[in-house]
């Protein structure tokens, strides 16, 4: 294992750490980085590895802003240790002035809802296509990173290699939707107001509190069985997909196609050898249930590959830091990735 966590900090400090690639392309931004829903799960790492990066390519007149409710005022000051300004905003309020956040020639956008959607539908479309539309009449002038999902694509066949981004896409359920939703508005503001859009299909990060590998890893340890019904799964490391989402802002475009990306790993994963090599890291056997099915969400990231180069960690890397992680007692976020679910129902 060619990296030891012993904490949360330790761990924190290795997805800020940017590579000279990252440095290179944000050493050509042109105004300041605005970063949008800054205070999820993604959020905090990303403005880290911006502000790094941005120091180490000499661009310390470039400001990177974090814009979040800031319902914890720790990760706020956190940020601030680090230089990054942190600005207080409830993206949400209806009421709520977009014209009092700071201008920007770049924007990240990482705002979205999912879990509870299949309860709150309305609310699921607010966040995720109604508030973007917000944000692109506000910093039309910007490039604007905007993530999205693999779920804007239907369940193909494990055999495929995954959808690339010429594939139809086919949500199922109204996540999905609403965020093809969000997709669609910023790809009009591209169109109509000549706004540069990326947008970055993301399925699914990993950064070892949380992800896919923490959930199968979890119910190993514990001696729980693993469903492998949805057998098949793509996984990449948080801070490969920060720093694609950071260098994506130089590669966005207007008109009528926008830049548009699938951003995983290179590996259709099987579940049920991650459950296996979970086994083996904990000294146990571990033991599955179900049968796998021929279908699954996959999507097919060689063009980010190409652009980008592979993730820098690879997969039986991670599940040996994951396995490492869990056996230290070290935090979970406790948010679970329900990459299992079929029916776009979450």
């Amino acid at each position: 294992m060619s990296h030891v966590f012993t904490d949360e900090s330790a761990l924190e400090e290795r997805l800020a750490t940017p590579s000279a690639a990252l440095a290179e392309d944000l050493s050509r931004l042109e105004g300041d980085l605005l970063v949008l829903g800054a205070g999820g799960k993604m959020g905090p790492s990303l403005c880290r590895l911006a502000r790094r990066a941005l120091d180490a390519a000499g661009r310390t007149d470039v400001a990177v802003r974090a814009v979040s409710r800031w319902s914890d005022p720790a990760a706020a000051r956190a940020l601030e240790d680090a230089g990054v300004r942190t600005v207080p905003f409830d993206l949400m309020d209806p009421e709520a002035d977009f014209g009092a956040l700071p201008d920007a020639g770049n924007v990240v956008f990482m705002v979205g809802a999912k879990f509870g959607s299949a309860g709150a539908p309305s609310q699921a479309w607010a966040v995720n296509a109604a508030m973007p539309a917000r944000v692109a009449d506000r910093w039309s002038e910007a490039r604007i990173a905007a993530f999205s999902t693999g779920n804007v694509y239907p369940l193909v066949p494990v055999t495929s290699g995954g959808c690339t981004e010429d594939d139809p896409v086919g949500p199922v359920g109204e996540y999905a939707m609403s965020c093809l939703g969000r997709e669609r508005i910023f790809a009009h503001a591209a169109l109509t107001r000549g706004t540069r859009v990326a947008n970055i299909r993301l399925n699914y990060a990993v950064d070892l509190r949380y992800g896919v590998l923490a959930d199968i890893a979890s119910r190993v340890q514990a001696g729980e069985p693993v469903d492998v019904t949805t057998g098949h799964a793509n996984v990449v490391w948080q801070g490969y997909a920060n720093e694609v989402a950071l260098r994506s802002l130089l590669h966005a475009t207007s008109g009528e196609r926008v830049f548009t990306l699938n951003l995983t790993g290179p590996e259709t994963a099987s579940v049920r050898r991650l459950a296996r090599w979970f086994g083996e890291e904990f000294g146990t056997e571990a033991t599955t249930v179900g049968e796998e099915s021929p279908t699954a969400l996959l999507s097919d990231a060689g063009r980010c590959h190409a652009l980008f180069g592979y993730p820098e960690v690879p997969l039986r890397m991670l599940v040996a830091w994951q396995a490492d992680w869990l056996r230290r007692g070290l935090p979970l976020s406790g948010k679970p990735t329900k990459f299992q679910v079929r029916d776009g129902r979450f």
